[in-house]
């Protein structure tokens, strides 16, 4: 299971870039200066002049990567992400990730519930397979069976809301927290 806190580390990395000449490398183009350096070894027509370019230039990405100064991401772990992102307000990926594609909108998750428990005030807190957790926040009643396993839906609502659908339920309308 993974907890809020992993997804938030987890976009923070997301959006982490090279330390060292990031911001004028953002400024000209949208990749880190230390890529571009190992891209320029291919100009060099010489080649041990081209090898020992990238072989220097290789050797400084794999140290940045290594101290996280740069981080590198498959399109599965962008997507990954994404779901685990589901339902906190955040700003939307930097371009560097969604390079040469229209960014996808995550529009629903389903998964399923690992515990309900209600406060005082009548409303539910649901804690998810998927590590998030919850809470209700409009006041109708909610039916549903509270047990492990239970599929859970959550959709996008109006107005930036989201609508959680138990199978057979009205939709509760909740927050993520």
């Amino acid at each position: 299971m993974t907890s809020p806190r992993f997804g938030l580390a987890v976009a923070a990395s997301l959006m982490a870039m090279s330390t060292a000449g990031a911001a004028s490398a953002q400024a000209t183009s949208e990749r880190p200066a230390l890529l571009n350096q190992l891209v320029e070894c291919r100009s060099l027509t010489d080649s041990g002049a081209r090898l020992d370019c990238y072989d220097r230039a290789s050797e400084a990405l794999d140290a940045a990567e290594r101290q996280g100064e740069v981080v590198v991401v498959d399109r599965a772990q962008v997507s990954e992400t994404r779901r685990q992102l589901f339902g906190f307000d955040l700003p939307s990926m930097p371009s560097f990730i969604t390079r040469g594609e229209t960014e996808e909108r995550l529009d629903a998750i389903e998964t399923t519930l690992v515990r309900a428990s209600q406060a005082g005030d009548g409303k539910w807190t649901f804690r998810l397979a998927n590590g998030s957790t919850w809470s209700q926040i409009d006041s109708g009643r909610v039916r549903f069976r509270n047990r492990e396993g239970e599929a859970v839906r959550i959709r996008r609502a109006a107005l930036g809301s989201y609508q959680m659908v138990f199978d057979g339920s009205r939709a509760v309308r909740v927050r993520r927290q």
